[in-house]
This record gives C-alpha cells, structure tokens and sequence, in this order.
C-alpha cells in the first residue's frame, strides 16, 4: 500500500480526511477533532503523515507518523 498524507479539510459538511491525490473523501466528520482523530489513525497504520488544513485551506499544522530519520524536537502532541 503506498504512503499517503492525509489531509483534514474542511467542506460544506464539516470536516473531511482525504488521502493525497485523492478527490473523494476517506471520511466526514462533525468536527476537526473528530477528523484529526481519524487522519491520525490511518496515518499511524500507514506510517506517513497528517496535513491539517484551516477553516482558510492554509495548511496550520502537520504531523508525522512515519520512520523519520531526523525526528523533530516536538512536544506539543
């Protein structure tokens, strides 16, 4: 299977997680903590990276669950 990022974006429903490159959404959600929550699961399982969008589209933050060989110093999540 290959390493997609997962994106959380926002729609006109609520929140969506998209697989990179993908066009349909993997899932939907009331909330972007719900989102999160679930981009966080698949990427774990995959080993690649969550993208997480504002209410704007602008990228607000990202996090990696993939084999990083130069992990970041972070201690926020």
């Amino acid at each position: 299977m290959a390493k997609k990022n997962q994106h959380v974006v926002k729609t006109d429903d609520g929140w969506a997680v998209k697989g990179a490159g993908n066009s349909r959404a993997t899932s939907l959600h009331n909330t972007q903590k719900d989102a999160i929550n679930a981009a966080r699961d698949i990427a774990i399982n995959q080993k690649s990276e969550v993208v997480i969008h504002g209410v704007n589209g602008k990228i607000r933050d990202k996090d990696s669950y993939g084999n990083d060989p130069c992990p970041p110093r972070d201690t926020k999540h």
